[in-house]
């Protein structure tokens, strides 16, 4: 269906179905009606008000937005919408089914308060989040959770190996849950158990096998399907189907414990769509991109560039109030850190900066040819978008850094009218990642988006590196020996 068509029948239920004391407040986009209303009724309801909500998370594949919506959940929903009409004959005023990317630590919150009437996210049914939701039945097969390695993880040959080390994990997800369990079994038998190393809510699946591809991380546990759907795209990859943590487990949507009429209705659905059926298998096939992976900021020769650089992004990110591991980060997403490195359109050296750039008056920093000014050319540059832009109170410092990334990219004009948008369709903006990135997507496209993403891995990884070597700097001093 058009946009333009979506928006006339969103005015037109605005209009016909919303009471009046709520149609006072002006809309400044029709779907920010659809993105704020809080509301819980099942699925009949749902048809009176001609549009059902389906909650899931950006990323590719799942759903992304580049010259119009893609991705799995994209086409289930736009699937879901012309079964539903045809089984109701609705004729001209058609029930729409609306996508809302949300952060996965959102996806229950938003689901039980009244945002969103399904989850469609690839959601692990659990015990524990059966507690919370209903699900539909199973919308895939039975899977594995099992460990996937790249170039730099160590040798193991059982999960057993594992024990003492750390493993690479969001805390939310059901392989948390899974490897708690594994370490009953460890402490049992009198070995240490394993350490989860929290990784941020804003990463996916995909972004940590992607990490994990690039040698960023040494392993990570995910489902079996994942890394086997990326394997045309992943080459550095190692599959452990030997080593599984959880078996059994399916995939299910998620909908409200008082909502039965939906779940029968989407019990239908799937029964006709899910994996193993026709659609479902050309879905499952079609959805892998040449996104631009991120590159492997912990190879050899690039771990060294970094080194010899820390210093000079650790004194120029202090001195300008930018993280050094964020702004070694985007030198890296840049120019892999090579200050030799010159672009078409004249940008210099690590930080890519164009000459013009760096003599203007808010950063006036000559011989950007030179990588110590190079890096504080950019450092003042970010430092200066983030203070002029994005500097409110209500945004924190990460978020103000990522939305000086974006202007970095895009323009500060550009990103606030974005974080306008943002606002005007119910999602934060003074938060990046899973609310004014959305907008990005959808109305710049993924350059934009892909940029700040990569760097943020980028910066997780440094950040990692500089634990470490404080680890290490502190086991050597406490045995006297050296500093590294």
């Amino acid at each position: 269906m058009p946009n333009s068509t979506r928006s006339l029948i969103v005015m037109l239920m605005f209009a016909l179905l919303v009471p009046a004391g709520l149609r006072g407040e002006p809309l400044e986009h029709p779907v920010a009606l659809v993105d704020n209303a809080r509301f819980s009724g099942d699925l009949d309801a749902m048809i009176e008000r001609r549009f059902i909500r389906v909650l899931t998370v950006y990323g590719p594949g799942r759903y992304y937005l580049d010259e119009g919506a893609k991705g799995m959940t994209a086409e289930y929903a736009t699937r879901l919408e012309k079964v539903i009409n045809e089984a109701y004959g609705t004729g001209h005023l058609k029930v729409v089914v609306f996508v809302l990317p949300v952060a996965r630590d959102e996806l229950f919150p938003a689901l039980t308060s009244g945002r969103g009437d399904i989850i469609m996210a690839g959601t692990t049914i659990t015990d524990e989040r059966s507690g919370e939701v209903a699900f539909t039945i199973p919308a895939s097969k039975p899977l594995k959770e099992i460990l996937v390695t790249g170039p730099s993880a160590p040798s193991i040959s059982s999960l057993e190996d594992l024990s003492g080390r750390s493993v690479y994990l969001r805390l939310s997800s059901s392989y948390a849950e899974s490897v708690a369990e594994l370490n009953k079994r460890l402490t049992g038998q009198g070995k240490a158990p394993i350490t989860i190393e929290p990784m941020s809510e804003l990463l996916e699946d995909e972004d940590l096998i992607e990490m994990v591809n690039a040698g960023l991380l040494p392993w990570t546990i995910v489902d079996d399907y994942k890394p086997t759907q990326w394997s045309g795209v992943f080459s550095n990859l190692k599959i452990r189907n030997d080593l599984v943590f959880r078996e059994g487990a399916r995939l299910g949507w998620a909908i409200r414990k008082d909502n039965p009429k939906l779940k029968a209705f989407l019990d239908g659905f799937l029964k006709d769509n899910k994996e193993g059926t026709l659609f479902g298998n050309i879905l499952k096939n079609r959805y892998v991109r040449d996104f631009d992976w991120a590159a492997n900021a912990n190879a050899e020769r690039e771990l060294q560039r970094y080194r010899d650089l820390e210093s000079l992004f650790r004194r120029h990110g202090v001195s300008y109030g930018i993280d050094p591991a964020l702004l070694a980060a985007q030198g890296f997403q840049e120019s892999r850190l090579d200050q030799s490195v010159r672009s078409r359109a004249g940008a210099v050296g690590v930080m890519q900066l164009l000459p013009s750039t760096a003599a203007d008056k808010n950063v006036n920093i000559p011989d950007i040819y030179e990588v110590d000014p190079n890096i504080e050319a950019g450092a003042k540059y970010l430092a200066f978008l983030k203070s002029r832009y994005f500097s409110h109170p209500d945004i924190d410092s990460l978020n103000g850094s990522l939305m000086a990334l974006a202007a970095y990219n895009a323009g500060p004009a550009k990103v606030r009218r974005l974080q306008e948008a943002a606002r005007n369709r119910g999602y934060d903006p003074n938060r990046w990642f899973d609310n004014v990135e959305v907008i990005a997507a959808e109305q710049i496209g993924r350059e934009t988006v892909q940029y700040v993403s990569n760097i943020f891995k980028y910066y997780l990884t440094y950040q990692m590196i500089n634990r470490e070597s404080a680890r290490r700097d502190a086991a050597r001093r406490a045995a006297g020996a050296p500093q590294h």
